[in-house]
């Protein structure tokens, strides 16, 4: 009995001094210990999740029914029903603004001006989409974009490729500001061309900037930058897959009556509940209107002393109710871009659909760096980019998973699908076409549908089309209130969630 409570001490006092001595993690694969220079320094995070950029709002994925919730008015049959899943991702909560894309091209008229004004001149909005030949609205030409009366409301005229630039710039300017923030970097405005931010060129060794404190390297003892390994910089600000604005759109967590609901048995005609553009609730808002849309021929926004939706043009990006997942005007106010390439066929109609029902996207043209003999990304740009090209259909021949670089047509304009879209000649849809999704200030009620869906050429613009960005949850679907991890936590401005 003695030498079995002799037993019993020891272990207990060995188990004290392991995990007194054992604060550090160990491998579960050799044992070796994380974190530790005596050990090799091979480093694990504790990693507390993804942070939230600025304006973002977490959409928590899931299933639903994507396609047309109404009659198909325009009998087009390009959106017939069928069920989908989206992961997680981050969104605007609002659309991009004027003064967003001033201070945008600010930056580009700061950093390129001298050498490369071409690529301010390309990002410029066109304001001429404002002009019309038997309307007068020649002082929004001039007004609109420029003037500090519209600072707040959406931007318009911008093309789908100038969007994805905006997106480009944006990403670097946040994640800049991230290391800033961190203490990394010291804040550097006098960047001239290609010795400016960007997120790609500094993870791979070709900026630097002006350090203020490195992050400690375990394996040398000494000082390193930050490595995408360490999770702080934030993936990439992007254009929305048309499946995530839908699903964004219809916000159909806020239809959910119990905890044990696994299945939405009702869809939503608009971004709220009901049949109607008006407010239901029995409070001081009953019959207020919830959108900014036309609301008849020659009616933009109602008679004088009973304005409707009070908006004869857009209206501020804050503007009326949003929805249960946070975000404004996914309804009315502008149209807006995303991601996908437009065909009229969707996954519903392809013979392999049970492949293509989690994250649906049209568009794909893969892309991958160009490196040296070393396997190194080459010498960055003249904008300070890393370069890429595109995939050969060769490269993709043996694989498994896709066998082409570019699947724009697939099974809907390839040889396989029988289709051939003649741009110009039978249809107005070419690989420029792009979907765009929501009713504008200018439509009628019906194009504020969700699932109503249009299309415009990437290089055209309109005075109805805006858009807002969207970024990739990378981890757990459910998100983390961003608790510890990351420090950068963008403090935005409450905005009054009100009615019109």
């Amino acid at each position: 009995m003695k030498n079995l409570l002799g037993l019993c001490s020891l272990l207990l006092l060995t188990s004290i001094l392991v995990s007194s001595c054992g604060q550090k993690e160990r491998s579960s694969s050799t044992g070796w210990m994380y974190n530790d220079q005596k050990w090799g320094g091979f480093e694990k995070l504790d990693y507390q999740g993804q942070a939230t950029g600025p304006n973002l709002v977490l959409v928590q994925g899931g299933t639903f029914t994507m396609g047309l919730t109404d009659e198909d008015v325009m009998s087009e049959w390009a959106n017939v029903p069928r069920r989908v899943t989206v992961s997680s991702f981050y969104m605007d909560e609002t659309e991009v603004s004027n003064i967003n894309y001033r201070e945008y091209l600010y930056w580009l008229r700061r950093v390129f001006g001298e050498s490369y004004p071409e690529v301010r001149i390309d990002a410029l909005p066109d304001t001429l989409v404002w002009r019309e030949e038997l309307s007068f609205n020649e002082p929004f030409v001039e007004t609109y974009f420029r003037h500090p009366a519209y600072d707040d409301y959406p931007v318009v005229g911008v093309t789908w490729v100038q969007a994805n630039e905006f997106c480009k710039w944006r990403t670097d300017r946040v994640n800049e500001m991230i290391l800033i923030e961190k203490g990394i970097l010291e804040p550097n405005p006098e960047q001239k061309d290609e010795d400016n931010f960007n997120t790609e060129s500094y993870l791979v060794g070709q900026y630097q900037g002006t350090v203020r404190k490195n992050l400690p390297d375990l394996k040398t003892g000494g000082e390193r930058p930050v490595r995408f390994e360490d999770g702080i910089v934030l993936p990439a600000y992007r254009l929305p897959t048309e499946a995530e604005w839908e699903y964004a759109a219809l916000a159909l967590i806020g239809k959910q009556t119990t905890e044990q609901d696994e299945r939405y048995t009702d869809r939503r005609l608009y971004p709220w509940d009901g049949n109607t553009v008006r407010q239901q609730r029995r409070n001081g808002d009953q019959g207020k209107i919830l959108a900014n849309f036309k609301r008849g021929r020659g009616d933009y926004m109602g008679m004088a002393g009973r304005l409707n939706d009070h908006a004869h043009i857009t209206a501020p990006v804050t503007q009326y109710m949003p929805n249960d997942f946070g975000l404004y005007n996914m309804a009315g106010n502008v149209s807006e871009w995303t991601m996908d390439l437009y065909r009229p066929m969707t996954s519903s109609t392809l013979r392999d659909v049970e492949n293509h029902d989690l994250n649906p996207y049209r568009g794909g043209k893969f892309q991958t760096k160009i490196l040296d003999e070393n396997g190194a990304a080459v010498e960055k740009d003249s904008l300070g980019r890393i370069r890429y090209r595109f995939v050969e259909d060769d490269e993709a021949a043996d694989r498994e998973n896709y066998k082409r670089g570019q699947v724009y047509n697939y099974l809907d304009g390839d040889k396989e699908s029988e289709v051939f879209y003649d741009y110009s000649k039978t249809t107005l849809i070419s690989d420029k076409s792009r979907v765009i999704k929501g009713g504008s200030w200018a439509d009628r009620a019906w194009w504020m549908s969700p699932g109503a869906r249009r299309y415009k050429e990437e290089d055209k613009s309109s005075r109805t089309i805006g858009f807002r960005c969207a970024m990739t949850r990378t981890g757990g679907a459910d998100g983390n209130d961003d608790a510890g991890g990351n420090s950068f936590k963008y403090k935005k401005k409450q905005t009054k969630r009100r009615y019109k």
